[in-house]
Protein backbone atom coordinates (compact mmCIF):
# COMPACT_ATOMS: atom_id res chain seq x y z
CA UNK A 1 0.00 0.00 0.00
CA UNK A 2 1.19 3.52 -0.79
CA UNK A 3 0.47 5.81 2.16
CA UNK A 4 0.70 9.61 2.04
CA UNK A 5 0.87 11.15 5.52
CA UNK A 6 0.21 14.84 6.03
CA UNK A 7 1.43 16.28 9.34
CA UNK A 8 1.94 20.02 9.67
CA UNK A 9 4.30 19.42 12.62
CA UNK A 10 7.10 16.94 12.12
CA UNK A 11 10.74 16.22 12.92
CA UNK A 12 13.09 17.88 13.77
CA UNK A 13 10.50 19.46 16.09
CA UNK A 14 10.26 17.56 19.38
CA UNK A 15 6.83 16.63 20.71
CA UNK A 16 4.29 13.86 21.09
CA UNK A 17 2.70 14.42 17.68
CA UNK A 18 6.01 14.55 15.84
CA UNK A 19 7.40 11.40 17.46
CA UNK A 20 4.10 9.56 17.05
CA UNK A 21 3.89 10.27 13.32
CA UNK A 22 7.53 9.33 12.80
CA UNK A 23 7.16 6.06 14.70
CA UNK A 24 3.96 5.21 12.84
CA UNK A 25 5.49 5.92 9.42
CA UNK A 26 8.51 3.76 10.24
CA UNK A 27 6.19 0.99 11.39
CA UNK A 28 4.35 1.00 8.07
CA UNK A 29 7.66 0.73 6.19
CA UNK A 30 8.81 -2.19 8.35
CA UNK A 31 5.58 -3.97 7.39
CA UNK A 32 6.39 -3.57 3.69
CA UNK A 33 4.40 -0.45 2.74
CA UNK A 34 5.58 2.66 0.90
CA UNK A 35 5.31 5.91 2.86
CA UNK A 36 5.76 9.59 2.07
CA UNK A 37 5.34 12.27 4.75
CA UNK A 38 4.30 15.79 3.73
CA UNK A 39 4.96 18.52 6.28
CA UNK A 40 5.05 22.29 6.58
CA UNK A 41 7.76 22.15 9.27
CA UNK A 42 10.86 24.07 8.17
CA UNK A 43 13.85 21.79 7.86
CA UNK A 44 11.87 18.56 7.84
CA UNK A 45 13.75 15.91 5.93
CA UNK A 46 13.95 12.15 5.62
CA UNK A 47 17.69 11.63 5.37
CA UNK A 48 17.71 9.52 8.54
CA UNK A 49 14.28 7.96 8.01
CA UNK A 50 13.26 4.86 6.03
CA UNK A 51 10.68 6.93 4.13
CA UNK A 52 10.60 10.13 2.09
CA UNK A 53 9.76 13.48 3.69
CA UNK A 54 8.53 16.35 1.51
CA UNK A 55 8.78 19.77 3.16
CA UNK A 56 6.44 22.53 1.98
CA UNK A 57 5.59 21.02 -1.42
CA UNK A 58 4.31 23.16 -4.25
CA UNK A 59 0.68 22.68 -5.29
CA UNK A 60 1.81 20.67 -8.32
CA UNK A 61 4.03 18.45 -6.20
CA UNK A 62 1.32 17.91 -3.58
CA UNK A 63 -1.11 16.81 -6.30
CA UNK A 64 1.50 14.45 -7.73
CA UNK A 65 1.88 12.71 -4.39
CA UNK A 66 -1.88 12.59 -3.96
CA UNK A 67 -2.20 10.76 -7.29
CA UNK A 68 0.57 8.40 -6.20
CA UNK A 69 -1.01 7.28 -2.92
CA UNK A 70 -3.65 4.67 -2.14
CA UNK A 71 -4.62 6.32 1.16
CA UNK A 72 -4.26 9.93 2.30
CA UNK A 73 -3.74 10.11 6.05
CA UNK A 74 -3.75 13.27 8.13
CA UNK A 75 -2.38 13.62 11.65
CA UNK A 76 -5.16 15.91 12.90
CA UNK A 77 -7.59 17.56 10.53
CA UNK A 78 -5.77 20.27 8.59
CA UNK A 79 -8.14 22.38 6.50
CA UNK A 80 -5.18 23.77 4.53
CA UNK A 81 -4.05 20.25 3.71
CA UNK A 82 -7.42 19.03 2.41
CA UNK A 83 -7.67 20.93 -0.88
CA UNK A 84 -5.99 18.22 -3.06
CA UNK A 85 -8.95 15.94 -2.31
CA UNK A 86 -11.11 18.34 -4.32
CA UNK A 87 -9.10 17.41 -7.42
CA UNK A 88 -7.89 13.87 -6.71
CA UNK A 89 -10.22 11.38 -5.05
CA UNK A 90 -8.47 9.21 -2.49
CA UNK A 91 -9.66 7.66 0.78
CA UNK A 92 -9.07 10.18 3.56
CA UNK A 93 -8.21 8.82 7.00
CA UNK A 94 -7.50 11.17 9.89
CA UNK A 95 -6.05 10.58 13.35
CA UNK A 96 -7.10 12.93 16.14
CA UNK A 97 -4.08 13.67 18.32
CA UNK A 98 -5.61 16.72 19.97
CA UNK A 99 -8.88 18.47 20.73
CA UNK A 100 -10.81 20.46 18.14
CA UNK A 101 -11.42 23.21 20.68
CA UNK A 102 -9.80 26.44 21.81
CA UNK A 103 -7.59 26.32 24.95
CA UNK A 104 -10.51 27.68 27.01
CA UNK A 105 -12.78 24.87 25.81
CA UNK A 106 -14.76 26.89 23.25
CA UNK A 107 -15.53 25.35 19.87
CA UNK A 108 -14.66 28.09 17.37
CA UNK A 109 -15.80 28.17 13.74
CA UNK A 110 -12.55 26.52 12.60
CA UNK A 111 -13.18 23.66 15.02
CA UNK A 112 -16.79 23.32 13.86
CA UNK A 113 -15.63 23.14 10.26
CA UNK A 114 -13.10 20.43 11.09
CA UNK A 115 -15.74 18.44 12.99
CA UNK A 116 -18.15 18.79 10.06
CA UNK A 117 -15.48 17.65 7.58
CA UNK A 118 -15.11 14.37 9.49
CA UNK A 119 -18.47 13.28 8.04
CA UNK A 120 -16.64 12.74 4.76
CA UNK A 121 -13.65 10.82 6.16
CA UNK A 122 -13.24 7.21 5.09
CA UNK A 123 -11.63 6.48 8.45
CA UNK A 124 -11.42 8.26 11.79
CA UNK A 125 -8.96 7.31 14.55
CA UNK A 126 -8.72 8.80 18.06
CA UNK A 127 -5.64 8.37 20.21
CA UNK A 128 -7.73 8.01 23.39
CA UNK A 129 -11.27 7.31 24.51
CA UNK A 130 -11.55 10.90 25.78
CA UNK A 131 -10.81 12.29 22.30
CA UNK A 132 -13.29 9.89 20.68
CA UNK A 133 -16.00 10.85 23.17
CA UNK A 134 -15.50 14.52 22.33
CA UNK A 135 -16.35 14.01 18.65
CA UNK A 136 -19.82 13.91 17.12
CA UNK A 137 -18.81 11.34 14.49
CA UNK A 138 -17.79 7.69 15.11
CA UNK A 139 -14.09 7.09 15.68
CA UNK A 140 -11.92 4.04 16.28
CA UNK A 141 -9.70 4.31 19.36
CA UNK A 142 -6.09 3.34 18.65
CA UNK A 143 -3.64 4.48 21.29
CA UNK A 144 -0.27 5.91 20.32
CA UNK A 145 2.82 3.76 20.14
CA UNK A 146 6.07 4.41 21.97
CA UNK A 147 9.62 3.70 20.78
CA UNK A 148 9.77 0.16 22.14
CA UNK A 149 13.22 -0.43 20.63
CA UNK A 150 14.62 2.42 22.71
CA UNK A 151 12.71 2.71 25.99
CA UNK A 152 13.41 -0.32 28.18
CA UNK A 153 14.61 -1.41 31.60
CA UNK A 154 18.41 -1.31 32.02
CA UNK A 155 19.27 -3.94 34.67
CA UNK A 156 22.70 -2.42 35.34
CA UNK A 157 21.33 0.99 36.38
CA UNK A 158 20.83 1.70 40.09
CA UNK A 159 17.21 2.82 40.63
CA UNK A 160 18.03 5.04 43.60
CA UNK A 161 16.10 8.24 42.80
CA UNK A 162 12.49 9.03 43.61
CA UNK A 163 10.55 11.34 41.27
CA UNK A 164 11.09 12.37 37.65
CA UNK A 165 9.22 14.82 35.40
CA UNK A 166 9.76 14.83 31.62
CA UNK A 167 8.20 17.48 29.44
CA UNK A 168 8.22 21.01 28.08
CA UNK A 169 8.50 23.62 30.80
CA UNK A 170 5.28 25.45 30.03
CA UNK A 171 2.36 26.14 32.35
CA UNK A 172 0.09 23.50 30.77
CA UNK A 173 2.49 20.71 31.81
CA UNK A 174 2.13 21.56 35.51
CA UNK A 175 5.70 21.27 36.78
CA UNK A 176 4.88 24.06 39.24
CA UNK A 177 2.05 21.91 40.63
CA UNK A 178 4.56 19.14 41.21
CA UNK A 179 6.85 21.54 43.09
CA UNK A 180 3.93 22.58 45.32
CA UNK A 181 3.17 18.92 46.01
CA UNK A 182 6.83 18.29 46.81
CA UNK A 183 6.75 21.08 49.39
CA UNK A 184 3.76 19.42 51.05
CA UNK A 185 5.67 16.13 51.14
CA UNK A 186 8.68 17.87 52.67
CA UNK A 187 6.46 19.31 55.40
CA UNK A 188 5.32 15.76 56.13
CA UNK A 189 8.89 14.61 56.64
CA UNK A 190 9.66 13.15 53.21
CA UNK A 191 13.06 13.82 51.68
CA UNK A 192 12.08 12.80 48.15
CA UNK A 193 14.23 14.17 45.36
CA UNK A 194 12.90 15.39 42.02
CA UNK A 195 14.55 15.42 38.61
CA UNK A 196 13.06 17.77 36.00
CA UNK A 197 13.93 16.84 32.42
CA UNK A 198 13.02 19.34 29.73
CA UNK A 199 13.28 22.98 28.86
CA UNK A 200 11.01 25.87 27.96
CA UNK A 201 9.97 29.42 28.77
CA UNK A 202 8.98 28.58 32.36
CA UNK A 203 12.34 27.16 33.41
CA UNK A 204 13.60 30.30 35.17
CA UNK A 205 10.30 30.70 37.01
CA UNK A 206 10.37 27.06 38.12
CA UNK A 207 13.95 27.37 39.36
CA UNK A 208 12.92 30.47 41.32
CA UNK A 209 9.88 28.62 42.71
CA UNK A 210 12.09 25.75 43.88
CA UNK A 211 14.31 28.29 45.68
CA UNK A 212 11.32 30.08 47.23
CA UNK A 213 9.86 26.80 48.50
CA UNK A 214 13.30 25.81 49.86
CA UNK A 215 13.41 22.77 47.62
CA UNK A 216 16.43 23.70 45.53
CA UNK A 217 18.76 21.16 47.17
CA UNK A 218 16.41 18.32 46.24
CA UNK A 219 15.43 19.39 42.70
CA UNK A 220 17.65 18.86 39.67
CA UNK A 221 17.02 20.63 36.34
CA UNK A 222 18.70 18.61 33.59
CA UNK A 223 17.37 20.40 30.52
CA UNK A 224 16.38 18.51 27.39
CA UNK A 225 17.56 14.90 27.27
CA UNK A 226 16.98 12.44 24.45
CA UNK A 227 17.77 8.91 23.29
CA UNK A 228 19.87 6.65 25.49
CA UNK A 229 20.63 9.49 27.90
CA UNK A 230 16.92 9.88 28.66
CA UNK A 231 16.47 6.11 28.97
CA UNK A 232 19.25 5.93 31.55
CA UNK A 233 17.79 8.84 33.53
CA UNK A 234 14.34 7.23 33.65
CA UNK A 235 15.88 3.96 34.81
CA UNK A 236 17.35 5.77 37.80
CA UNK A 237 13.89 6.71 39.12
CA UNK A 238 11.00 4.89 40.78
CA UNK A 239 8.09 7.21 39.95
CA UNK A 240 7.36 9.39 36.94
CA UNK A 241 4.95 12.29 37.51
CA UNK A 242 2.87 13.78 34.66
CA UNK A 243 1.02 16.62 36.44
CA UNK A 244 -0.58 18.37 33.45
CA UNK A 245 -3.15 21.11 34.03
CA UNK A 246 -4.17 20.58 30.43
CA UNK A 247 -6.31 17.57 29.57
CA UNK A 248 -3.71 15.60 27.66
CA UNK A 249 -5.07 13.89 24.53
CA UNK A 250 -2.92 10.85 25.38
CA UNK A 251 0.60 10.91 26.86
CA UNK A 252 3.38 8.91 25.20
CA UNK A 253 5.78 10.01 27.94
CA UNK A 254 3.85 7.80 30.39
CA UNK A 255 4.50 4.76 28.22
CA UNK A 256 8.18 5.66 28.06
CA UNK A 257 8.33 5.87 31.84
CA UNK A 258 6.54 2.56 32.31
CA UNK A 259 8.83 0.87 29.78
CA UNK A 260 11.82 2.08 31.81
CA UNK A 261 10.40 0.67 35.06
CA UNK A 262 8.67 3.72 36.55
CA UNK A 263 5.23 3.71 38.07
CA UNK A 264 3.40 6.77 36.71
CA UNK A 265 1.31 9.31 38.58
CA UNK A 266 -0.70 11.52 36.22
CA UNK A 267 -3.63 13.86 35.81
CA UNK A 268 -7.01 12.16 35.56
CA UNK A 269 -8.67 14.45 33.00
CA UNK A 270 -8.28 13.72 29.30
CA UNK A 271 -6.57 10.71 27.74
CA UNK A 272 -3.54 10.36 30.01
CA UNK A 273 -5.34 7.68 31.99
CA UNK A 274 -5.35 5.50 28.85
CA UNK A 275 -1.57 5.75 28.60
CA UNK A 276 -1.07 4.96 32.30
CA UNK A 277 -3.57 2.10 32.51
CA UNK A 278 -3.09 0.11 35.70
CA UNK A 279 0.60 1.03 35.87
CA UNK A 280 0.17 4.00 38.17
CA UNK A 281 -2.21 6.33 39.95
CA UNK A 282 -4.31 9.37 39.00
CA UNK A 283 -5.13 12.68 40.68
CA UNK A 284 -7.43 15.59 39.69
CA UNK A 285 -5.84 18.02 37.24
CA UNK A 286 -4.31 21.07 38.92
CA UNK A 287 -4.62 19.80 42.53
CA UNK A 288 -1.20 19.77 44.29
CA UNK A 289 -2.68 18.55 47.59
CA UNK A 290 -4.24 15.52 45.91
CA UNK A 291 -0.99 14.86 44.05
CA UNK A 292 0.90 14.98 47.35
CA UNK A 293 -1.49 12.41 48.83
CA UNK A 294 -0.88 9.97 45.98
CA UNK A 295 2.89 10.45 46.08
CA UNK A 296 2.86 10.05 49.87
CA UNK A 297 1.20 6.64 49.49
CA UNK A 298 3.65 5.43 46.86
CA UNK A 299 6.77 6.76 48.55
CA UNK A 300 5.79 5.01 51.78
CA UNK A 301 4.98 1.75 50.03
CA UNK A 302 7.55 0.38 47.56
CA UNK A 303 5.36 -2.72 47.32
CA UNK A 304 2.56 -0.61 45.84
CA UNK A 305 4.96 0.73 43.21
CA UNK A 306 5.84 -2.86 42.30
CA UNK A 307 2.15 -3.75 42.19
CA UNK A 308 1.50 -0.91 39.72
CA UNK A 309 4.13 -2.34 37.39
CA UNK A 310 2.99 -5.96 37.56
CA UNK A 311 0.81 -5.49 34.48
CA UNK A 312 3.36 -3.39 32.59
CA UNK A 313 4.38 -6.07 30.01
CA UNK A 314 0.80 -6.64 28.87
CA UNK A 315 0.03 -2.91 28.87
CA UNK A 316 3.12 -2.07 26.82
CA UNK A 317 2.51 -4.91 24.36
CA UNK A 318 -0.61 -3.09 23.13
CA UNK A 319 1.45 0.02 22.40
CA UNK A 320 4.39 -1.31 20.40
CA UNK A 321 5.03 0.26 17.01
CA UNK A 322 4.22 -3.01 15.22
CA UNK A 323 0.93 -3.54 17.04
CA UNK A 324 -0.26 0.02 16.47
CA UNK A 325 0.82 -0.04 12.81
CA UNK A 326 -1.17 -3.25 12.24
CA UNK A 327 -4.29 -1.64 13.71
CA UNK A 328 -3.87 1.46 11.55
CA UNK A 329 -3.45 -0.68 8.46
CA UNK A 330 -6.74 -2.41 9.20
CA UNK A 331 -8.44 0.99 9.10
CA UNK A 332 -6.57 1.95 5.92
CA UNK A 333 -7.55 -1.29 4.19
CA UNK A 334 -11.19 -0.78 5.13
CA UNK A 335 -11.03 2.80 3.80
CA UNK A 336 -9.36 1.79 0.53
CA UNK A 337 -11.64 -1.21 -0.02
CA UNK A 338 -15.03 -0.42 1.55
CA UNK A 339 -17.23 -3.46 1.90
CA UNK A 340 -14.34 -5.91 1.65
CA UNK A 341 -13.40 -8.13 4.61
CA UNK A 342 -10.05 -7.29 6.21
Amino acid sequence: MRILIYSRAFLPLVGGLESSVAEMAAGFVRLGHEVVVVSTTPGADGEQQPYAVVCKPSAREFLRWMRWCDVFHQANVSLRGLWPLLLVRRPWVVTHHSWYRRPDGRIAWQDRLKRYALRFAAGSISVSRAIADDLETPSTVIHNAYQDRLFRVLPDVDRSRDLVFVGRLVSDKGADILLEALQILTQRGHSAGLTIVGDGPERAALEAQAQQLRLADGVRFLGTQMGEDLVRILNQHRIMVVPSRYKEPFGIVALEGIACGCAVVGSAGGGLKDAIGACGRLFPNGDPAALAEVLDDLLRSPAEVSECLRGAPAHLAAHTAARVAHRYLEVFEAAAHPGASV
